[in-house]
């Protein structure tokens, strides 16, 4: 299993907290970002599974929904639901998307 997956499951339990935290002004935008978790999860372990171009479409697929649970919580923040979000918990999230990016441009080519 790729080393990023565990940062990976670390990045779910810190989106975990913030949907909690979400969920009570919005249950929809709350929602959105637990499934886009799941989906960098569950994408990120079967990409790590496959061979070829199937291997590089379940990290780009991770890779949007990463980028997809970052916009649900800038836009809980936008909207005030929620208040800053730690900074170690951002970085993370970072790495995550920095890594499955190297990961699909890296076999594009």
């Amino acid at each position: 299993m790729l080393r990023i997956y565990e940062v990976v499951l670390a990045m779910a339990g810190d989106a975990a907290g913030i949907a909690e935290q979400i969920g009570r002004r919005d249950s929809d935008l709350a929602r959105q970002l637990r499934r886009a978790m799941q989906s960098v999860a569950l994408n990120t372990a079967e990409g790590a599974g496959n061979t070829g171009g199937h291997k590089r479409q379940r990290y780009q697929t991770a890779l949007g929904s990463a980028r997809e649970v970052l916009a649900c919580i800038q836009v809980a923040q936008a909207m005030r639901y929620i208040g800053t979000v730690n900074a170690q918990v951002l970085d993370r999230m970072d790495h995550v998307i920095a890594t499955l990016g190297r990961l699909v441009y890296r076999r594009a080519s």
